[in-house]
């Protein structure tokens, strides 16, 4: 009874948001009166955001945006609108019901985007199409490759020489995956490598074909060395240890280069009440039960954020990634990046146009004329503070409002 009087109270609460909100389909709509994030850094008071059907025809001060006479206007006066997040790391599930939820339920927490990277099984690249309403788009790497890793997953390809490499470069080539992800990581001196002939290999193989290549690693030393061979985007921070001044200089040799940090949790207890109305109650009372804090899980943070802020200062291009499948992750990782030093304008680019332009997006990342209309209309303005990406009033997608009136099931 208790879920059913808060489903009843939330399906009424958006009953009246679609009436604010129309169906893209039927109108072209203004946006009115909000603060527009652009997502490029920009920041435009008392904006208006002209959307027909799927598209946003125009953004702008009120002034500056003329608003077709048969427009519907929805008044945002005290909101703040910002472009949906883009998730460049994510591991998706395995089964097609089951992406599907994971999709949905990152449309509830405004994600339009994410991209699974190296544990996918060739079928599930079948689901890059088209999303289905009220779900962010899927990209994906396929299958990734490791150097053999007994007792792990089988469905990254595991390599032991150079040949080997440069085929499964070609398997994936041919089916026509996102990018190639790699990992070079020893699991804690339980497995072998992949060496620095094989991982060259694979990226020389992957630039000859039009692929880039995304690494999971942990070492500075791997890291020295994965730039050094070209590799286009790291999947996580160095973790081992604080970076050294080559480094440093090493990722800025290569200006074009691609961070994810992908911020290990804090370790500290923190409030999880804003899950809960998106969350099965089972579900949120599993994250409430390992909400603790831990001295181990913030000392490793600790050294990942003190290496971020060295290389957000040196201006690497910074993007999301949240590892994992929790839809509702970016909003932790923003937060997190912010405590690590960022500001939360830069924590919010990197959400939304470093990860359209990283994955090659020319229809997302900001709000701009010709992009498609993914945005978040939020109650309170998270360049205050960070956390407010979390107030939602509404999600829209493609020019559609998003129905988060009950948990995504």
């Amino acid at each position: 009874m208790r879920w059913r009087n808060i489903f009843a109270g939330v399906a009424i609460v958006f009953q009246g948001v679609a009436c604010v909100f129309p169906a893209a389909a039927q109108s072209i709509t203004a946006y009115e009166g909000a603060r527009l994030i652009v997502g490029d850094g920009r920041v435009i008071e008392k904006g208006t955001l002209v959307v027909d059907g799927s598209r946003v025809i125009q953004a702008g001060p009120a002034a500056d945006v003329r608003v077709p006479a048969d427009a519907a206007r929805v008044n945002l006066s005290g909101k703040t609108v910002m472009p949906a997040i883009i998730d460049t790391h994510v591991h998706i599930s395995s089964k097609r019901e089951d992406i599907q939820r994971d999709l949905k339920l990152r449309g509830y927490y405004g994600v339009s985007t994410a991209m699974s990277l190296g544990t996918d099984n060739y079928d599930v690249l079948e689901m890059r199409g088209p999303p289905a309403p009220g779900a962010a788009r899927l990209l994906s790497a396929g299958r990734g490759i490791t150097a053999p890793e007994p007792g792990r997953t089988t469905v990254p390809h595991w390599v032991t020489n150079e040949a080997e490499g440069r085929r499964v470069v070609e398997e994936l080539a041919a089916r026509r995956v996102d990018i190639v992800k790699i990992w070079v990581d020893s699991r804690d001196g339980k497995y072998k490598k992949l060496t620095p002939e094989i991982y060259g290999a694979i990226i020389d193989e992957a630039h000859k074909r039009g692929l880039r290549v995304i690494a999971h690693l942990f070492d500075q030393d791997d890291a020295k060395g994965l730039l050094r061979a070209g590799v286009d985007a790291l999947a996580h921070g160095i973790r081992d240890k604080d970076i050294d001044d080559e480094m440093v200089a090493l990722f800025r040799a290569r200006p074009g280069l691609v961070l994810g940090p992908n911020l290990p949790d804090r370790g500290v207890k923190t409030d999880l009440s804003w899950l809960r109305a998106g969350l099965p109650a089972e579900e949120y009372a599993k994250l409430e039960a390992a909400n603790l804090d831990r001295p181990a899980a913030q000392a490793a943070y600790g050294i990942q954020s003190r290496n971020l802020a060295k290389l957000n200062a040196a201006g690497v291009r910074i993007t999301l990634g949240t590892d994992g499948n929790r839809a509702w992750g970016p909003h932790e990782e923003m937060q997190d990046m912010v405590v690590a030093g960022l500001t939360p304008m830069q924590a919010i680019v990197a959400a939304t146009r470093n990860g359209a332009d990283f994955l090659k997006l020319a229809d997302a990342g900001t709000l701009q004329a010709g992009k498609s209309a993914d945005f978040l209309v939020l109650d309170a303005n998270p360049l205050d503070d960070i956390t407010n990406t979390r107030r939602i009033a509404t999600v829209v997608l493609r020019g559609a409002p998003v129905d988060r009136s009950l948990p995504v099931r």
